[in-house]
């Protein structure tokens, strides 16, 4: 049965064949130059207040704050949708990075949010789509990434690991995502140091914040371990802290806020 995830997917695979066609892979190299040095996203997650404003309160669980407007399985979340003001809340309320949907289909993202963000910001910036190609980590270094998002589901032994690996070599990080508890031992074979584990099924879109918690002690304690998806609350934040999760990627719940400064105080359980 063909899946959300797997429609997705090809419809990737058309969009980077239509982007490598209109800039060649040399011509994207070239723009290398011109990008800004990569922050160091990885740390950025071991300490616990991040670049936050002073005063800012640090969270034991570190929060990687999303930039995204819409998604499948909501469609629109935000229509007031002014990316630069939402970042800058983000960073200002404690955020230690900053995530960057950078699909256009399917969540009305592009690289060219992701560019905007990242000059306007002073914390690392997640590239976060489904990247199946080499070509697809070239354009997030040319925009200015810090860390790009690898999809465990959507990839290969052979295609992870070297994806992983030509995320490192261009000095960003890989955020490698899991969600099926067989695609662990993979994971971490390809050498990932920062381990996501995504609480939404991508096939069904059923999500479930337990998902984190039952694959926590599989998860060696020297990996920064993230815990993505149906994070709504200061309670939710409390388990995964007990639990010992280093992180958490949240969009959706802060997005849908009409103020989402206030809402990361919220969740971050600042006064």
């Amino acid at each position: 049965m063909t899946t959300i995830l797997d429609e997705i997917v090809a419809t990737k695979r058309e969009e980077i064949a239509r982007a490598k066609a209109a800039v060649p892979e040399a011509a994207l190299r070239e723009k290398l130059t011109g990008a800004p040095p990569p922050r160091d996203f990885l740390a950025a997650l071991r300490n616990p207040a991040g670049e936050a404003e002073p005063g800012t309160p640090p969270c034991a669980v570190r929060l990687i704050a999303e930039v995204k407007r819409a998604s499948p399985s909501r469609g629109l979340i935000r229509e007031d949708f002014r990316p630069v003001d939402i970042a800058l809340a983000y960073q200002r309320h404690g955020a230690s990075c900053i995530s960057v949907l950078t699909d256009e289909p399917y969540f009305q993202g592009s690289l060219g949010i992701l560019r905007r963000v990242r000059a306007a910001v002073a914390l690392p910036v997640l590239r976060k789509d489904f990247v199946v190609d080499p070509y697809q980590v070239l354009e997030a270094r040319a925009a200015g990434a810090d860390a790009v998002l690898l999809i465990a589901e959507c990839l290969d032994d052979a295609e992870l690991k070297a994806l992983h690996d030509a995320v490192c070599e261009l000095g960003m990080t890989p955020l490698v995502e899991l969600h099926e508890a067989a695609n662990l031992p993979r994971v971490l074979a390809a050498g990932a140091r920062l381990v996501g584990i995504n609480n939404r099924d991508l096939g069904t879109f059923h999500t479930d914040l337990e998902h984190t918690l039952r694959l926590r002690g599989r998860v060696p304690a020297d990996r920064v371990l993230v815990s993505e998806s149906g994070i709504r609350t200061r309670a939710d934040v409390a388990r995964l802290a007990a639990a010992g999760i280093d992180a958490m990627l949240v969009g959706e719940s802060l997005m849908a806020q009409p103020d989402v400064g206030a809402a990361v105080d919220a969740l971050l359980g600042a006064a």
